[in-house]
Formats: structure tokens, sequence, C-alpha cells
């Protein structure tokens, strides 16, 4: 049995619900098991899960600007669950417009939710009344949501029409619209010294890679290929539409990294300067693979990125029920974290 597979069956570790220990703290990461019943959280001075959310049908996590609250969209009862974040206990569901998807929170706390169903929407809720005061109309169903570090913006996009949507969070309208020629899933911004947003990194729909959108000018400047590792993978067909799932910019700006499911690997990309669509990587990081007996390599299956204050990025194993923690200096696997069923998103808590 590899060492993966022993650290995945004998790992054993405490599960609480009731407030979690002093030294923990000072950075917190969630991580929310789309095929199980809880949220797990993980303590990235321990790289052991400390608490845990009960919830069924967990997609996006974010929190209170204050951290006192965690705010998870739940896709079974179509609700945003508010949670207490020391004891874990449910404050409210907040009803929304139709299936959520992702998650954001700006600075002065409202929370906005990607509608996945129907027209498509973003809900704007009230942090205070926790509920909708704004539901609005998007071409197409949105996936994934981020906020500008300034809060001036929302992005959103839709694998359904491919349609990127700034909203001008001021006004709470559609700032602007850019149409891609695939889905457009999971991105990340790169900001301005104001907090602004400079660039935008989209990952496509069956593509294996990344296209960069210029957000002054709202055109498409590159779109950049990972490398192609010939690792053997088992694609399923719905890996297939979504091979690249994972991308976040480092917290000190430099370094973009990018996940890639066929590769099985992380690949980090400078930000210094312009990309173009021949951009090569600097690092490679290889992650945790599955083998089995008769079949291909299963690899990690790996999707979002979340970065924590000490230096390191985690990054969700979806077909390995566990998490990975990278070094972010020395690009060496720190440690591989059992959690849930199915883990995907996954998002860090900064403690005031």
């Amino acid at each position: 049995m590899s060492e993966l597979r022993t650290i995945l069956k004998y790992s054993v570790f405490a599960l609480a619900l009731a407030p979690i220990a002093a030294h923990a703290e000072k950075a917190l990461v969630y991580i929310t098991n789309s095929a199980g019943d809880n949220v797990d959280v993980i303590d990235p001075l321990t790289n052991k899960v400390v608490q845990q959310f009960p919830i069924v049908g967990a997609h996006g996590v974010n929190f209170s600007p204050d951290g006192s609250r965690v705010y998870i969209s739940n896709e079974q009862t179509s609700t945003l669950d508010v949670f207490d974040q020391k004891t874990g206990k449910l404050v409210k569901a907040v009803k929304l417009s139709n299936h959520p998807n992702n998650i954001a929170v700006t600075k002065d706390g409202r929370i906005v939710v990607a509608i996945a169903r129907g027209e498509g929407a973003l809900d704007v809720i009230d942090p205070v009344k926790l509920e909708v005061k704004k539901t609005i109309p998007t071409h197409g169903r949105l996936h994934n949501c981020y906020v500008s570090n300034d809060s001036n913006y929302a992005i959103c996009g839709s694998v359904q029409t491919g349609m990127f949507t700034a909203f001008d969070m001021k006004t709470e309208t559609v700032a602007w619209e850019h149409k891609f020629d695939h889905g457009v899933r999971p991105m990340t911004i790169e900001h301005n010294a104001d907090g602004s947003p400079k660039r935008i990194f989209v990952q496509l729909a069956a593509f294996d890679g990344f296209a960069v959108l210029d957000f002054k000018t709202h055109n498409e400047v590159a779109r950049v290929k990972l490398p192609d590792l010939k690792t053997g993978v088992d694609m399923d067909p719905g890996r297939e539409d979504a091979p690249s799932h994972g991308i976040g910019v480092s917290p000190d700006g430099k370094q973009l990294w990018v996940t890639s499911i066929p590769q099985n690997a992380v690949f980090t990309y400078n930000l210094a300067g312009n990309f173009t669509n021949d951009m090569k990587a600097v690092d490679t990081i290889k992650l945790p693979d599955l083998q089995l007996p008769g079949r291909r390599l299963g690899g990690a299956v790996a999707n979002w990125v979340t970065f924590t204050p000490d230096g390191q990025i985690y990054v969700s194993n979806s077909g390995l029920k566990s998490v990975t923690a990278i070094n972010t200096q020395t690009k060496k696997i720190a440690a591989v974290i059992p959690v849930g069923e199915v883990p995907k998103r996954i998002n860090t808590l900064v403690m005031k």
C-alpha cells in the first residue's frame, strides 16, 4: 500500500463542534465535501481537521468580515446557511432566488451568491437582516463568484453561456460583460496596489489551461495551455469538460498557481510582465495519485485552491477524499490531510 493510501486509511484526528483551540485562531481552512454531510475545518499550523460543520448539499464557503460567521451555499435547500464560527451552530438559512453555486463577501459584509438555475442571476444578501436585498439578472446561469479587494466589483462566470460578468457593487448593477468561446469556470483576480482589479485569470470548460482578461480594456490578451506531462490519468467525460479547475494568485501577488486534473499537478507562473500564449510554467508540483489494479492512474482530481498566511497553498483532492498542503516557498508537499467525500470548494478564514 502506498504511503498516501496508508495516510488516508489510518490517520485519526479530533473533530469537534465546540470552540476550537486558541492556537488555531490565526487562520483556518474550510473545505466543503460536495458528496458528504459536513464541512471540514483544517488548522494550517498542525494540518489537522479541528472542527466540522454539519450540512448536506454544501457548495461554496465564505466568511463575514469580522470572522464571526461562516456562510455556506446549500444546493439541496437553495439557501445560504449562516453558521456561528465558534460553535458551528446554524444561525439562519436564508432562502435564495434559486439553486446556488459559489459565494463571495464585500468589505461591508454583503454576501453575493451565484445563482445556477433558471435564467441565472446574482443574489445580494443584506448581512444585518440576513435576507436577499436584490437579485440581478444575468446572461446565463452563474458558476463561480468573486469580489475585488476594494469591494467595488464582483465578477462571475457562466459555464452555460461562456459569459463573464463584472458587477458594480456601488450600484449593484452589471458593469460590463465579455463573451468567451468556452464555459467560464474558476477564476482569480490579480489586483493593482489600490485593490482594484488588474487582470482576471479564467479557467475555461474543456481547456487544460487559462485565459487572461484585461480588466481595464475588457479584452482577452492571452490564452495559456498547461504543460502536457503525459501522465495517463484516467479521464471520464465529466472531467474532460473541466480539466483545469483550480486557480489562485499568491498573497504577495507574484505568482499564479493553477491545478490540472489530467496532469495531476499544480503549475506556477510568474505574474511580472505581460502574459503570452506560449507563457512557460516556472514550477511543477506533482500531486498524490491513486493506483488501482488494472486501471490507469486515478490522480488526485485536483480542484480549488486557497492560501494561508503561513506560506501554504491548499488543494482539494476531490478524487482522494483529502486536501494537499504545499509550501509555497519550497514547492514541496507539506501534508495530505484526510477529509470527507468529494472535497471541492475551499477557502481561508484569517482571524483578525
